[in-house]
């Protein structure tokens, strides 16, 4: 029975499509993110069901949906780029096999990147695509919520029903995206159409917020404390009433810090000294690794060129009690220690210019989101410029996690930059049907003879 019921939704979501095939393409997003098949039991586990979503979504969008005007941003191009980029590096990786293993699932989210924004004509499908990213995303955080109440969770021992850790299971990958859906959240509960912002939706986007927000403390990750502190501070902006939100905020955290589990706050407690945490230690050593490393590959060494790093660091630690306490440190020596952040995995990997045009992307999208949350504050697109916004927040509390955390690749930031580049591509059509032109100088005139 459990089985069938993700084959019977599955089963049901494609037959709709065959209809409406842009419910194809929400059929990857939920695959993507929520990963069925590793869910199941044995009737998914054998069935390529990602590569049959995204070859039925294209296909729909090829055969039947609307294509009048449709051009490629310039965004699509650099994540087309990257992806051309990528290949050059992964056929000329230092560890090709492995380089090739991470290769297969890379160029997926490239390429549904770039095909995204094409599908994304109307508000809808861009509030359709966010609705199921959210809810996607939901159904695990909302399991993790429920176990992190129940139990305290903790560093390693929350359950968020695989084993394996890959992609949105990972507690620090979970964290990350819980608290970067929040602002999209509390958008669907002030402008969704889908489902009309009435009391039971606002009070599921609530409480789903509320479960985003136990997430941190239930994996025990660093990461999210920290995108919290971000998120916190980029809603000053938007809130009206900004001293009563700032008065809020150190009522909830006072009221919240005596109730936290010991594990959480001893742990949050290491952020201050990573010296003395052999986790923290690591990183360090692997970026002074990367540093290295570049300046004779400034191309990268391909995908997973991490597995031939040798790293020494010295961990500091107070050992015994009272005044017989004394500092120890400790040499440690490793070796093929990843990257724990994507910024370093970015120069690893794809050397200056991979990190360079990841990183135009992304700033690319922090600017054109600011504009179009100033040019649409009001009228009727005012819901526009509102998601803007929280796109714009999504993406940067992302990117803080990122910094921490390999997921410089994951589909989810490019499911971000998608809705971005389809909401900026909506707007410009409305400009444009709107008359809008810009002003040019006119050419001069002849004199009369």
């Amino acid at each position: 029975m459990h089985d069938l019921a993700f084959v019977g939704f599955l089963a049901a979501l494609f037959a709709l499509g065959l209809k409406r095939p842009f419910l194809l393409v929400l059929a990857y997003v939920y695959i993507d993110l929520v990963s069925p098949q590793r869910l199941t039991y044995w009737l998914l586990n054998s069935v390529p069901i990602s590569m049959i979503a995204v070859a039925m979504a294209v296909g729909g969008w090829a055969l039947a949906d609307d294509k009048a005007g449709t051009r490629l941003a310039p965004r699509q191009v650099m994540i087309l780029a990257l992806l051309g980029y990528c290949y050059a590096t992964t056929v000329t990786a230092d560890f090709p096999v492995e380089a090739a293993d991470k290769w297969q699932w890379v160029w997926k989210n490239l390429v549904f990147a770039a095909f995204l924004p094409l599908t994304l004509r109307t508000r809808l499908r861009i509030e359709a695509l966010l609705l199921f990213a959210v809810l996607s995303a939901g159904s695990i955080i909302i399991v993790g919520g429920i176990k992190t109440l129940a139990t305290g969770g903790g560093y390693g021992q929350l359950n968020l029903m695989v084993e394996n850790n890959a992609g949105l299971y990972e507690s620090s990958i979970i964290s990350t995206v819980a608290i970067a859906i929040i602002p999209v959240i509390w958008w669907l509960t002030r402008y969704g159409t889908v489902f009309a912002p009435d009391w039971r939706v606002k009070t599921f986007g609530y409480a789903l917020i509320f479960a985003c927000l136990l997430m941190p403390v239930g994996t025990s990750a660093r990461t999210g404390l920290l995108c919290i502190g971000l998120l916190a501070v980029l809603l000053i902006r938007t809130v009206k009433k900004r001293v009563r939100y700032l008065a809020m905020l150190a009522v909830a955290g006072a009221l919240a810090v005596p109730l936290l589990p010991q594990g959480f706050t001893d742990r949050m407690q290491t952020i201050g000294g990573y010296q003395g945490d052999e986790s923290a230690s690591t990183r360090i050593a692997v970026w002074k690794w990367t540093l290295d490393y570049v300046k004779d590959h400034p191309f990268g060494g391909g995908f997973e060129a991490y597995r031939q790093n040798h790293i020494r660091y010295d961990t500091v630690k107070l050992a015994g009690d009272g005044p017989s306490q004394k500092v120890e440190q400790t040499l440690e020596v490793d070796k093929a220690r990843a990257y724990h952040s994507s910024y370093f995995e970015m120069l690893g990997e794809q050397g200056w210019p991979g990190l360079a045009l990841w990183l135009l992307i992304n700033g690319a999208g922090v600017i054109r989101m600011e504009a179009l949350r100033r040019r649409h504050r009001d009228g009727e697109t005012a819901w526009a410029g509102a998601l803007a916004g929280a796109l714009q927040e999504a993406q940067l509390v992302y990117l803080l996690g990122a910094a921490f955390v390999g997921i410089a690749f994951q589909s989810f930031l490019f499911l971000l930059i998608g809705a971005q580049v389809g909401l900026d591509c909506w707007c410009a059509r409305q400009r444009r049907d709107a008359g809008f032109r810009p002003m040019r100088r006119a050419a001069p005139q002849p004199l009369p003879a």
